[in-house]
């Protein structure tokens, strides 16, 4: 079986983006140690500091959908939900060539 990549992009309101960074950096340090997860890397966009992306490989749909569904993944989004200007948009990737 392949692996599945994953590039979630999320959005801080204007004057958000530290908690919305600290709480992002928390789930990726959490989702690390999530069974299937074999990457989680949390970037800012240098061309807009608002905008968070997380490039994550994971074993299987089913160890994404535990993550999504995770106390860690439901945590963040608690606390970061007055505070994205929408709502995080999850790409799995399927290869195209």
């Amino acid at each position: 079986m392949t692996d599945l990549q994953v590039v979630a992009v999320i959005t801080a309101k204007a004057g958000s983006e530290r908690l919305i960074g600290d709480a992002l950096r928390t789930l990726a340090k959490s989702a690390r140690s999530d069974q299937g997860c074999i990457a989680f890397d949390l970037f800012t966009s240098a061309a807009d500091p608002a905008t968070f992306v997380a490039i994550e490989t994971w074993r299987s749909q089913r160890d994404l959908d535990a993550h999504l569904n995770s106390p860690s993944v439901q945590r963040a989004f608690e606390a970061a939900s007055d505070h994205l200007a929408q709502t995080p948009a999850i790409h799995p990737l399927r290869k195209t060539s």
